[in-house]
């Protein structure tokens, strides 16, 4: 599980191309490496990727086919910047709001409005996924825990404060640009949950 507050940026210094994978090697801080362990799980762009190598200061993960073809990481080419986020501890603090690490759709981004006075970022879903995406509502956007801004057809704003803007990729972004959504579970489940009990009543 994952806080969604990123906790660095942090370069893929190689991509090795497998069969049926490719093999991620990101290089993180002392920081990060403190008590990282093999088998441990690590989010890459909000993706929960398994520490299968320490070297130095390199992780290694191995990022499956179906996972390339499901988020932007099989976009992410070496010497990109990734956002790193370790998984929760027990008794850590929770600033953002509980992530899986399960991705399930990519957004995206339509128009980015960067002026003196705001940063904001218009991204485009699939429509069936807008069931589940609400005005102030939780979404994680690349591994970030953020609230959605206003919401326009299948569209929504995300309004970012500076502090995001520095530690996170976010700034990086650009018009096209694809990013990682994981919408937020408690949010899903009661979306569902009445849906089944609404469409149970109309079947009566």
């Amino acid at each position: 599980m994952f806080t969604g507050i990123v906790q660095a940026t942090c370069k893929v210094e190689k991509i090795i191309e497998k069969a049926g994978l490719k093999t991620f090697e990101v290089a993180l801080g002392t920081e990060l490496l403190q008590g990282l362990k093999h088998g441990a799980s690590v989010a890459n762009n909000g993706v929960c990727l398994t520490v299968t190598e320490l070297r130095d200061n390199i992780a290694i993960f191995d990022v499956m086919e179906e996972t390339l073809k499901l988020t932007n990481l099989g976009n992410v080419k070496q010497g990109d910047l990734v956002n790193i986020e370790r998984s929760l501890t027990y008794g850590s603090e929770i600033g953002g709001h509980v992530l899986s690490g399960h991705v399930h759709t990519q957004a995206t981004v339509k128009t980015i409005s960067h002026t003196a006075e705001h940063y904001n970022i218009l991204l485009e879903v699939d429509e069936k996924w807008l069931d589940y995406i609400f005005y102030k509502g939780f979404i994680g956007i690349n591994g970030c825990s953020l609230t959605v801004g206003e919401i326009e057809g299948n569209c929504f704003w995300i309004h970012l404060i500076p502090e995001t803007l520095s530690i996170t990729n976010l700034s990086d972004l650009q018009q096209s640009s694809l990013v990682n959504i994981e919408i937020d579970s408690q949010t899903q489940v009661i979306v569902d949950t009445v849906a089944k009990i609404m469409a149970r009543k109309f079947a009566d």
